[in-house]
C-alpha cells in the first residue's frame, strides 16, 4: 500500500501541486491583501465574536481570546475545505471527460489548498497565544497529531461530499444547513459546561468537539491530552476516511454519466 502511494505520488505529484497552486491563486485573485487574509480573517472573526460573547454573555473562561480562536481556526478549516471540495468533480467535468486522472486528486487538492490557509491561521493563533503570555512547551508537539487527524477527517468528508454531489445537487444546500447546526453544537465560543446533561452526551459523537478539545488541552493547560482523547481523534479521522473512500470508489465510475 505504501509502495502504491509512493508510485501514485511520483506519477501525479506534479499535477496535484499545480491544482493546489491554482486553487490557492484563484482564491486571492485581484485581492489587494492577498494571502494576508489567511491571517486577518480568523483574527477579525475572533475580535468580533470576542466583543460580542465576552461582553454580552460574559462567559467566565480564562484566556477567552485563545479559547475562541482555537475553535474558530479548527472549525473553519473543516468547513472551508469540505465546502470547496463538494463541487470539485463538477467544476472539473471537462477535464475528467478528456483525460484520465485519478478522480480523488480533485478533492485532495482542495483539502490541501485550504490546508495552506489553515497553516497561516495557526500562525495567527500562535501570535495570539504569545501575546496572551501563554507558555509554549513540549506538549505542543502533540498539535501535529491533532492537525493530522483533522486533515484525515476533512479529507474523508470531502471525498464523501464530492461523490454525493455528482448525483444529488441539493447536497450543497443541505450541507450549508448542516454546517450551521454543527457550528452551534460545537463549543467554539461558549463553554461546554453550560450545556444540559443530555446535550453534553451528544458532544461525544461530535468529531470537531474532540479535535478542538484536544488542542485546547495543549494550549490552555500546557499538558498532553489523556489517552481517551487521542483514541477519539484517531477513530473519527480513520472512520471518516474509510467511509469517504468507500463511497467515492464505489461511485466514481458513474461520475461521467452525470456530469
Amino acid at each position: 500500500m505504501i509502495k502504491n502511494t509512493i508510485n501514485i505520488y511520483r506519477k501525479y505529484g506534479f499535477l496535484l501541486s499545480q491544482l493546489v497552486e491554482r486553487d490557492f491563486k484563484t482564491r486571492y485573485r485581484r485581492s489587494i491583501l492577498g494571502v494576508l487574509w489567511s491571517l486577518l480573517n480568523p483574527l477579525l472573526i475572533m475580535v468580533v465574536q470576542y466583543l460580542v460573547f465576552s461582553t454580552l454573555f460574559r462567559f467566565d473562561i480564562p484566556n477567552y481570546a485563545v479559547y475562541l480562536l482555537s475553535g474558530i481556526v479548527m472549525f473553519n478549516y473543516m468547513s472551508e475545505a469540505t465546502g470547496q471540495s463538494m463541487t470539485c468533480i463538477l467544476q472539473n467535468a471537462s477535464l475528467i471527460n478528456k483525460v484520465y486522472i485519478p478522480k480523488y486528486i480533485y478533492p485532495l487538492s482542495r483539502v490541501l489548498s485550504s490546508g495552506v490557509n489553515f497553516m497561516l491561521s495557526l500562525l495567527a493563533l500562535y501570535i495570539v497565544i504569545i501575546s496572551q503570555g501563554i507558555t509554549i512547551n513540549l506538549s505542543h508537539i502533540a498539535m501535529v497529531f491533532a492537525v493530522g487527524c483533522l486533515f484525515i477527517f476533512t479529507l474523508g468528508v470531502s471525498l464523501f461530499l464530492s461523490a454525493v454531489m455528482v448525483f444529488f445537487r441539493d447536497t450543497q444546500f443541505l450541507y450549508s444547513i448542516v454546517i450551521t447546526i454543527w457550528t452551534y453544537l460545537t463549543p467554539i465560543f461558549y463553554p461546554e459546561s453550560i450545556l444540559p446533561s443530555y446535550m453534553a452526551s451528544i458532544l461525544e459523537f461530535n468529531p470537531m468537539y474532540h479535535f478542538i478539545r484536544f488542542i485546547r488541552v495543549i494550549i490552555l493547560y500546557g499538558g498532553f491530552p489523556d489517552p481517551k482523547a487521542w483514541l477519539y481523534c484517531a477513530i473519527f479521522a480513520l472512520g471518516s476516511l474509510l467511509i469517504g473512500t468507500l463511497v467515492f470508489n464505489r461511485t466514481q465510475n458513474k461520475f461521467i454519466l452525470h456530469l
